[in-house]
């Protein structure tokens, strides 16, 4: 982050709210002409400051808002375990974020599904077929309070 100026850090917050604007537009909200903005894009973009712009879905609208975290401990741990383990939950759809964590259990997942029902049916052939998989529990949201994309620079 030394490499990173005011302006810099002021593009970075504005992507975070809105990466649809134009080059245009973004020199015109930090004052600067359209080509060093470009470049300062560009040198952010190599430098993997930015590492990709999407666009975020409604989960609820799509039939994926049933979220659930569950936490799984794997019967051992090691580096094969814990690399087959990462490279089978990749390959997950509905796995939209893991987690490796300490404490009580190995990793937390975030899944989407649409209902309980596809859930169970999730638990029994899908991650249940994983042989690694000691225990699992599972915390169901029932209201999502906040969800911020971008972080605090």
């Amino acid at each position: 982050m030394d490499t990173l100026d005011k302006t810099d850090l002021q593009i970075l917050r504005i992507l975070q709210y809105n990466s649809k604007l134009t080059t245009k537009e973004l020199a015109a909200q930090v004052n600067l002409s359209t080509t060093p903005v470009f470049e300062r894009l560009k040198r952010l973009e190599a430098e993997g400051y930015i590492k990709k712009y999407v666009a975020i879905l409604d989960a609820e609208k799509l039939n994926c808002g049933f979220v659930v975290f569950c936490s799984v401990k794997l019967r051992r741990l090691n580096r094969d375990i814990a690399a087959e383990f990462t490279r089978i939950i990749q390959d997950i759809p509905e796995v939209t974020e893991c987690y490796n964590i300490s404490g009580e259990y190995d990793y937390l997942l975030k899944i989407h599904a649409p209902d309980m029902k596809y859930y169970q049916e999730f638990i029994l052939n899908v991650l249940g077929t994983i042989e690694s998989l000691g225990s699992l529990t599972s915390t169901f949201v029932m209201a999502e309070i906040k969800h911020n994309y971008g972080i605090s620079i």
